[in-house]
């Protein structure tokens, strides 16, 4: 798929581009769970359980593909203390942050519009 390019922007940053770095970045974080997680984790660090009783509804596999993703991405920092059982802690890393700041305003435009939305799927489905 060839997309026209953005003035100034890398082929890689191009969010139109199928193939681009930036739209599989876009695709990692832009998961219901990854928001999720990140808005969880806060200032905060988590030991995988508290994480899944944080995110209600998320599945033990889910939980675990997300926190991959994000620590390959560099969003979020694993750390396993070497005890019996190991202890594994999860926390947001600089960038992971950065992100939970729009992650934040997200959630803030669902709180501010709730009512607005839920009247539109009302009138919807009439």
């Amino acid at each position: 798929m060839v997309t026209k390019q953005l003035r100034d922007v890398p082929e890689n940053a191009d969010l139109r581009r199928a193939d681009s770095l930036a739209r599989e970045i876009f695709s990692d974080v832009a998961n219901k769970w990854a928001l999720l997680i990140i808005e969880a984790l806060g200032e905060r660090t988590l030991r995988f359980s508290e994480l899944r009783d944080e995110v209600e509804g998320v599945s033990h596999k889910m939980l675990t593909q997300n926190l991959r993703m994000l620590e390959r991405n560099g969003l979020v920092d694993r750390k396993v203390h070497p005890t019996v059982p190991p202890r594994v802690e999860y926390t947001l890393t600089e960038p992971g942050r950065a992100l939970r700041a729009t992650v934040d305003l997200i959630c803030g435009w669902t709180h501010q519009y709730l009512g607005h939305i839920e009247a539109a799927r009302g009138r919807f489905g009439a």
